[in-house]
């Protein structure tokens, strides 16, 4: 299990922390942010494949910003991914 820690920008959260093994994400937790959402978010990519996870989060934004902690997760398990492929 590889664990990835994504320094966020332009949101509240400042850190996001996950692991990916055999293409699916575990652990994901956020480092402020707001609580309800982040855990939340978290208990439901749980065992969801990394790549579904980028198509669904990818994008979203949190009221007039141009990102949200969601897109910075999608972003991050994008750039992960791609340093697997690159390594493999």
């Amino acid at each position: 299990m590889e664990n990835y820690k994504v320094k966020t920008q332009g949101i509240c959260s400042r850190e996001i922390d996950f692991s990916i093994e055999d293409g699916k994400l575990y652990n994901v937790h956020f480092i402020g942010g707001c609580p309800g959402n982040t855990t939340a978010i978290g208990k439901l990519l749980e065992g969801t494949s990394a790549q579904r996870a980028i198509d669904v989060l990818k994008g979203n934004k949190c009221g007039l910003k141009t990102t949200s902690c969601a897109d910075q997760l999608a972003r991050g398990v994008e750039k992960a991914l791609e340093a697997v492929s690159k390594n493999a």
